[in-house]
């Protein structure tokens, strides 16, 4: 059997939990993932991971915050005037904006706090900080 490596087109399905078992993505239902192995298409821990199975092999792997979305960067979380956010935006925890950076990039952010003075904004990953356990299945090596 041939196994996966960098450069090879693969063919994925996938479950990723957290420590506390809560399924944060799935391909269940879903056509499996497709990328290129080793080429920085997904996270380095699930390419890692991939490397080295055969087709239809079934294998859990563990994947520390550091080989996922990496820790929580306190730089990307600012408070932000409430009076600079336009009065239209209906302000709650968890909604997601866009900012853009005085280079010109869009850069979405989530409110992560809301005070009478101050707006929270959160420009991490969502999964940064935390550790990932993916179960997966190689379908196939093109």
């Amino acid at each position: 059997m041939t196994a996966a490596k960098a450069g090879d087109s693969v063919s994925i399905h996938y479950t990723g939990t957290l420590d506390d078992g809560t399924v944060f993505d799935s391909s269940e239902g879903r056509d499996p993932l497709a990328f290129e192995l080793g080429s920085g298409q997904v996270i380095k821990g699930f390419d890692d991971g991939v490397t080295g199975m055969t087709v239809g092999e079934k294998k859990t792997v563990n994947i520390p915050c550091e080989n996922a979305y990496g820790p929580v960067n306190e730089a990307m979380i600012q408070d932000v005037p409430r009076a600079q956010i336009p009065d239209d935006i209906p302000l709650e925890v968890g909604l997601m904006l866009q900012m853009q950076s005085p280079d010109g990039h869009v850069l979405p952010v989530k409110v992560a706090n809301v005070t009478d003075d101050t707006v929270t904004l959160d420009a991490n990953h969502d999964l940064a900080g935390k550790d990932l356990t993916f179960a997966l299945e190689l379908v196939s090596i093109g």
